[in-house]
């Protein structure tokens, strides 16, 4: 079977929706809402151009996507300096055939640690979800912080380290302060 993992084009917005939509349609009885059950084809279709969504072809058909939110990126709050993993689905017909795993590990792996040297990244889930939470923390993420969301869901946000050094290194430093406090200018 032929896979390809690559960049989603903005021409697939509406194939994506799709996909999105069928698969966290399951959470809505759960009364679990996230941000993409309310989403529009030109809502994936900003997220598409404003930040990096992953796609696994199989066969030439997208089974899986996974979206990567950097810390500059337009967002109406960021957690954690980190990238932030979002609208992570998989076809319904290409369950359990680990193409979740693959598209995950590709992300974090190759695109975030490998290629961009990221020392970090984070996902949320809704605490109410029966299995995510426990998934990602197989997976090596670790809660550390929880919220409400606009929709009225309460959130665990989780962490993973990809790259130790580089993380501890981070931790260490101080990040970046106005120009107001800086003691040149007190």
């Amino acid at each position: 079977m032929s896979q390809t993992i690559r960049l989603a084009r903005e021409e697939e917005a509406a194939e994506l929706h799709a996909l999105l939509q069928r698969a966290y349609a399951p959470l809505l009885a759960h009364n679990i809402h996230f941000t993409i059950t309310r989403a529009s084809v030109n809502d994936v279709q900003e997220v598409i151009r404003q930040e990096s969504t992953f796609v696994l072809e199989s066969e030439g058909q997208i089974t899986a996507t996974l979206t990567t939110r950097f810390p500059w990126t337009p967002a109406t709050t960021h957690y954690a300096p980190w990238p932030f993993v979002h609208w992570f689905a998989v076809a319904e017909h290409a369950k359990g055939q680990g193409l979740g795993a693959q598209i995950l590990t590709y992300v974090e792996e190759t695109f975030l640690r490998d290629t961009l040297k990221v020392p970090a990244v984070y996902l949320a889930t809704a605490i109410s979800h029966p299995w995510l939470t426990g998934l990602y923390q197989r997976r090596g993420y670790a809660p550390f912080h929880t919220v409400t969301n606009p929709l009225g869901v309460e959130l665990v946000y989780l962490r993973k380290i990809l790259n130790r050094p580089l993380f501890e290194a981070q931790a260490q430093k101080e990040f970046i302060r106005t120009v107001a406090e800086h003691p040149l200018f007190i």
